[in-house]
């Protein structure tokens, strides 16, 4: 049959010429395809081959399957279209609003009220575009992920709200005055008057004034609770390699500051009559506490006045040295016991404590309370209050009215002096306070000096005139000196060069509230206090800086172990007058009932103990010029936290300068310069 010919009458099967058949061996055929089963029938139409040895399945789409498939394309185009353009409208609105917001605070920084106000017109405007364009993103709140954006934009648009609805009130309260504070646009009629004379009207519209601030602060507080609703923790360190965690995170701290800064005005304000003498003249103890001698409250008090304020007039009647104090007073104290052990002096002799010596609690109404109460006894009576300063006031005061003239002393500015790399004022201060060789004291009449150095007694004169030119210089300015009188002021308050304590109640109570009152407060969260007292009588303390690591671990029970790190350092050459060895008492002020775990780096150590509430680790080093002294302490705290905000508060040592503070807690890390006491809120 393989050879039939053609002529046999059976048709053949043949390929179309275009497709090429491969041959089948027979007996593989036989073995290897499969038989049709019985009753089937074989095809009778010609077999079409596939044109490859592949083809896709043909598929048949149903009107079902397309109406699905539109539904979802549907589905995603209104998506793009719900988030897409509101999403692209609101980001052209929150730019155009910033622009107008670097131009409020342009405007701001001129100090020209009616500039501001004009320019607040704009911003609100801006601000209206950019709350519309929000509504059309509201509804993305409910979006995993980013719903958390979506969120906190709306919170920071509700606290500008807020804001403005604040800046109103505050424009309305100081517009009526703003000429004669130097912050109109009145070139004429005032321009002659000086602080004193402003400084008094202002004093006279303290009743009109003082309302407004609780309507201000009220503002501020609503918007305060929207901005603490921000989590930081939730954006990306770094967005187009520019920082944006930390940059949202100052915001919200440096918002939360003002915010209480602002609260806190008005019982200062309530107690600015009192404090002024608008009602009676008063009479304050000012005590100038040399900072460069880092002493609990702020340092050594070298030197004090006394001064009348009557309806805001300052009139200084007395000025010494705190050592003319001291020859008067008999000891009766107990002095504390690092100071009879390591600053020697007088108390070899005897182990009660001299006047100059009583500022030794870090919390400086404490310390007042002693100081004025022993003071009495040596003619320093009927006083309403204590004042005390330090030198950075005077270096800041001096930054903003320029070099000034004090009759038999000289010319005192801030032009760095190379002889001590300081400040030329701080310079003479130290020069006058110098003395070579010891001074002896008697064996026989505590406090009386049997030898001391030449001009010993009147070392210290230079105090009281150089700070009654100062104030003369301030209170005479003309009004374009105010604003940089007023930043000065402020300066010096907010970083504790400046504390008072008064007698009155209501008016400590408002010194207080606004934080001028140097106390050591109560706190419901974690909280650190680093307290120094330099036991050596040099002033090591210019040339010493600090820097502070806290690593805080929590575990999974919410117990916390924290490890502290205090590194002091003293870059400079001893020099025998300023610089040489600095003997530190060093008190580490925590939650009260801390567990002491372990301590590194102090030469002696006392055991913990508590005070002023809080439980105090305490030891003594000594830091040599061109060395470096690091204190490592380990503690757990008497509480656990638990998930969510971790809360931290930070209180720095008035008259210190501002040390570098590291947090690490986890992942997180910040690192800052503590200028005045802070507050922490971290996720955990």
């Amino acid at each position: 049959m393989d050879n039939m010919p053609e002529e046999s009458g059976i048709p053949q099967i043949k390929p179309e010429e275009s497709v090429l058949i491969p041959k089948i061996d027979p007996q593989a055929a036989s073995t290897e395809i499969e038989q049709p089963a019985p009753n089937s029938q074989l095809p009778t139409s010609n077999i079409q081959p596939p044109a490859s040895s592949f083809q896709l399945p043909k598929i048949n789409f149903g009107k079902k399957t397309l109406y699905i498939a539109g539904g979802v394309f549907g589905f995603f185009l209104l998506m793009f279209l719900l988030i897409f353009f509101p999403a692209r409208n609101f980001y052209s609105k929150a730019m155009v609003f910033a622009a107008e917001g670097r131009r409020l605070s342009d405007v701001a920084k001129g100090g020209k009220i009616p500039a501001i106000k004009s320019e607040l017109v704009n911003a609100k405007k801006s601000y209206t575009n950019l709350k519309s364009a929000y509504r059309g993103i509201s509804w993305m709140r409910i979006i995993p992920w980013a719903g958390g954006f979506v969120s906190d934009a709306g919170h920071g648009i509700n606290a500008l709200g807020y804001s403005f609805d604040a800046a109103d009130i505050g424009i309305s309260a100081v517009e009526p005055y703003a000429d004669l504070l130097g912050f109109g646009d009145n070139k004429q009629g005032d321009g002659q008057k000086t602080t004193q004379q402003r400084l008094d009207f202002v004093i006279q519209s303290l009743p009109s004034i003082t309302p407004k601030a609780g309507d201000i602060a009220q503002k501020v507080n609503l918007a305060k609770a929207e901005i603490d609703k921000i989590n930081p923790d939730r954006y990306p360190a770094k967005f187009r390699g520019k920082p944006l965690r930390e940059q949202v995170r100052n915001g919200v701290e440096l918002f939360d500051t003002a915010a209480t800064f602002i609260s806190n005005a008005k019982p200062l304000l309530e107690a600015a009559p009192y404090l002024l003498g608008v009602d009676k003249e008063r009479t304050y103890l000012v005590l100038f506490q040399n900072d460069k001698e880092i002493r609990p409250t702020g340092g050594f008090m070298t030197g004090y006045s006394i001064v009348t304020v009557d309806k805001a007039k300052f009139s200084p009647t007395v000025s010494s040295d705190i050592y003319n104090l001291d020859s008067s007073y008999l000891p009766t104290l107990d002095a504390p016991e690092p100071m009879i052990k390591y600053l020697k002096g007088p108390y070899v002799l005897s182990d009660k404590l001299r006047l100059r010596d009583m500022n030794w609690s870090p919390d400086f109404a404490v310390s007042m309370k002693v100081f004025t109460k022993e003071a009495e006894k040596v003619g320093i009576t009927e006083v309403d209050g204590v004042i005390a300063v330090d030198t950075q006031l005077l270096v800041n005061l001096l930054d903003a009215i320029g070099p000034i003239g004090v009759g038999g002393f000289g010319n005192f500015s801030t032009q760095i002096e190379p002889k001590c790399n300081c400040p030329q004022v701080i310079y003479e201060l130290e020069s006058f306070a110098d003395q070579e060789g010891a001074v002896v004291w008697s064996e026989n009449e505590p406090g009386k000096i049997v030898f001391a150095p030449p001009n010993y007694g009147n070392r210290k004169a230079i105090i009281g005139p150089l700070m009654n030119s100062i104030l003369a210089n301030a209170l005479g300015q003309p009004k374009e000196k105010l604003p940089g009188l007023f930043a000065a002021a402020f300066k010096s308050l907010a970083e504790k060069h400046v504390l008072f304590y008064v007698f009155d109640s209501k008016a400590q109570a408002g010194l207080e509230a606004f934080g001028l009152a140097g106390r050591i407060v109560d706190y419901n969260g974690d909280y650190l206090h680093i307290n120094d007292a330099n036991l050596g009588g040099r002033k090591s303390n210019l040339y010493v800086t600090q820097e502070v690591e806290q690593d805080i671990k929590v575990s999974g029970d919410g117990t916390v172990e924290k490890t502290l790190t205090i590194t002091y350092k003293n870059p400079m050459k001893q020099d025998g007058w300023l610089n040489s060895v600095l003997p530190n008492w060093t008190r580490i002020y925590v939650p009260k009932g801390s567990q002491l775990l372990s301590v590194d780096g102090f030469e002696e150590k006392a055991a913990p103990y508590d005070d002023l509430g809080k439980t105090v680790f305490a030891g003594y080093f000594q830091l040599r010029p061109e060395g470096v002294s690091k204190i490592t302490v380990k503690y757990r705290l008497p509480f656990k936290i638990s998930k969510g905000e971790y809360n931290l508060f930070l209180q720095k040592q008035a008259g210190a300068d501002a040390p570098l503070y590291t947090i690490n807690l986890g992942r997180q890390s910040q690192e800052f310069f503590l200028k005045e006491d802070k507050e922490l809120k971290l996720r955990i």
